[in-house]
């Protein structure tokens, strides 16, 4: 008999259910097409509560297994965000925009999220499956614990290879560059998030990945463990803010049908 309990091979009966909120498919439509990448913006100011509704939709983007590996700057004091801008190069996306934030990936915040994840449980009203607290008490630090100078990372490389002839298992991650990749992936989806919110509110914005990381850090005052995923300035366009028209391949390029 399969463990009704295991959420990872079974569907639990946890008597959950969240209402899906009517929607537009032609306003999300507009809101994509209206997102371009804008160079030059015009003086007009984002309201502060725009930029802090964007920032909470960001915080709702998926992230893997909920441990939210992500910082989000919004840099606001003139000093910081003019060394901000020398370190995105002076670029007219960053020097015209009206507000820039600095996305930041975290590389080690899983140990303390994990924790979070289970007081949250802890508090919990509707039981939990006794799966999902093992995997966060158990399976996230064995998956994502590599030990000093990265020396567990070769014997999880024989091991997840040796299992990995009998059973499907998860490859990764297993050097502190699978770790890097594991939180730029959660903390770009975040960046969507913005992008399309600020669109949603009538603004533009532009995601740069032309800066100095170190100079970045600095001002933020980041450690080591810290990953800038990228810097999105936001304004609304002028007139020669786009510098021309979308351009993108062939559907069949990109999109396979199996």
């Amino acid at each position: 008999m399969k463990d009704k309990e295991n959420i990872f091979n079974t569907i639990p009966d946890l008597k959950h259910v969240e209402e899906f909120r009517p929607v537009s498919h032609e306003a999300f439509n507009n809101i994509v097409q209206n997102r371009r990448s804008v160079r030059v913006y015009t003086d007009e100011k984002i309201p502060a509560e725009i930029v802090e509704k964007v920032l909470d939709w960001a915080l709702l983007a998926p992230n893997s297994s909920n441990l939210q590996c992500w910082e989000f700057y919004w840099v606001k004091h003139p000093v910081k965000k003019a060394k901000l801008i020398e370190a995105l190069f002076s670029q007219p996306a960053a020097s015209t925009a009206q507000e820039l934030i600095v996305v930041v990936a975290k590389l080690e915040t899983w140990k303390e999220n994990r924790k979070k994840m289970l007081e949250v449980f802890k508090k919990s009203e509707t039981r939990i499956p006794k799966s999902a607290i093992m995997y966060y008490e158990k399976l996230v630090p064995v998956a994502y614990t590599l030990g000093p100078l990265g020396i567990l990372g070769p014997l999880k490389r024989i091991v997840m290879a040796l299992t990995g002839l009998f059973r499907p298992i998860p490859r990764q991650p297993k050097s502190k560059a699978d770790i890097r990749v594991w939180a730029n992936k959660s903390t770009a989806l975040a960046c969507e998030n913005i992008m399309l919110g600020f669109s949603a509110f009538g603004y533009d914005t532009c995601p740069m990945e032309g800066y100095d990381s170190v100079r970045v850090k600095k001002v933020l005052e980041l450690g080591s463990e810290s990953e800038i995923c990228m810097v999105i300035s936001a304004g609304k366009r002028a007139p020669n803010g786009i510098y021309g028209p979308r351009i993108r391949f062939t559907k069949e390029q990109f999109i396979k049908v199996l």
